[in-house]
């Protein structure tokens, strides 16, 4: 089954989101606790991926060109409008609702993990690494729902549609791609999401406020710029 990967991936995260929702009532001071070691694994997650970089130089243009281009596409706003459409229909008041969606679709999508899994699910049928991504979601999921909230529940739908439509993209397209250029893809895209979960990380500890949705069409112009350089440099 080619998305079986992806739905694993799904039903590990409504299933720790389930188990939060059972932990929801911890004491505040323990939830902040949880919520600020989760951000520090992932500021660790994300410099030990941003350092990867081969050319930083390439990442830092692609970086502020897809801000430019998240800006005025206002992917943030896009996202948060969702997850507060959610929220009336399913939060019952609870304010958390939007960050919480926004904050764990963000986590879940965002890093090579995600691609290069789904990737190995469309062109070999090698589930492994979704089902270790499943694993880590999983357990990400029971905290980050205790400490923000239901709204974690529903990022698992844009992790299966997201995962899966690369698969199935994968399956067609991947295997006509040369190997030194797909390894090139899987490097540098780890690098610019490290970036991304980085700014992620900030933002769940508070220290700053980016609006880390409108740096995803980075990915999309980092790929271009690493496409041309291929096959005409």
């Amino acid at each position: 089954m080619i998305l079986l990967g992806s739905i694993v991936n799904g039903i590990a995260i409504i299933g720790g989101s389930l188990s939060g929702i059972v932990l929801k009532n911890m004491k505040e001071q323990t939830k902040d606790t949880v919520t600020k070691g989760i951000a520090l694994g992932v500021i660790a997650l994300a410099i030990q991926m941003a350092i990867q970089a081969s050319s930083f130089t390439l990442i830092i243009i692609s970086i502020c060109l897809g801000g430019m281009i998240g800006e005025f596409l206002k992917i943030e706003d896009g996202m948060n409008n969702i997850g507060l459409y959610l929220e009336r229909k399913f939060a019952r008041g609870n304010s958390n609702f939007a960050e919480g969606f926004v904050t764990a679709t963000l986590i879940y999508l965002i890093g090579s993990m995600g691609i290069i899994g789904a990737i190995e699910s469309g062109v070999a049928g090698n589930h492994q690494t979704l089902f270790t991504k499943a694993v880590m979601d999983g357990f990400m999921s029971i905290m980050l729902t205790a400490s923000l909230g239901v709204g974690v529940l529903f990022s698992a739908f844009p992790v299966v549609i997201y995962q899966g439509a690369i698969t199935i993209f994968a399956s067609f397209i991947v295997k006509y791609l040369p190997q030194e250029l797909l390894d090139i893809l899987m490097h540098e895209i780890s690098a610019i999401g490290g970036l991304m979960i980085l700014g992620i990380g900030l933002n769940i500890i508070k220290l700053t406020k980016i609006r880390v949705s409108n740096f995803l069409p980075s990915i999309l112009v980092l790929i271009a710029f690493l496409f041309v350089q291929y096959y005409y440099f």
